[in-house]
């Protein structure tokens, strides 16, 4: 499956245009790990981020998502790589996070919508939002208060990286496509 081909599922499948956006947010800050990791590999990380969330707006449900789109995406031939991380970015599937391209998933879901709604509340959006800022507002539950800090923080440690680093990438990363 390219690119294009998964944008037309998603719009086919994914009304919500914030829903939208976090995919192709995410579907950014795979292509940008992809860059590091995996630089052949980089369509098919990004193919990951943009389809992961394909089943959330029909099928919210922790016994529907990501089941529902994997399954939709199986018999659409998309390779299983691609379908273990889509599973495994979920923790509640109990799918082993046991492949680069599963943990990056994982560690970029939450991390790239917390930085959209950092950027939501800036004059000039993410054009010159800072690690700092973000980890500020990490520490304010209230704010975005339904993004996970402990998948965040899990996330992180599973990578390896340090934290700066991690959501330096995601902000560049997520400035690209604004």
């Amino acid at each position: 499956m390219q690119l294009d081909q998964a944008r037309a599922i998603l719009h086919e499948w994914v009304a919500n245009p914030a829903l939208r956006h976090h995919m192709e947010t995410v579907a950014a800050c795979m292509g940008a790990y992809a860059d590091v990791v995996a630089p052949a590999e980089r369509e098919r990380w990004m193919l990951a981020g943009l389809l992961h969330d394909l089943d959330w707006e029909r099928h919210p449900t922790q016994a529907e998502h990501p089941r529902v789109g994997v399954a939709f995406l199986r018999g659409r031939g998309v390779d299983e790589e691609i379908l273990h991380a889509i599973m495994a970015h979920a923790p509640y599937t109990g799918t082993a996070r046991d492949t680069p391209m599963a943990r990056h998933l994982f560690a970029v879901d939450e991390l790239a919508g917390f930085i959209v709604a950092c950027g939501k509340v800036r004059p000039d959006g993410v054009a010159t939002l800072e690690p700092s800022s973000v980890k500020k507002r990490l520490k304010n539950a209230t704010f975005a208060a339904a993004v996970s800090r402990e998948d965040i923080a899990a996330g992180v440690a599973e990578l390896g990286v340090a934290e700066d680093e991690h959501i330096a990438r995601c902000i560049a990363a997520i400035r690209a496509v604004a």
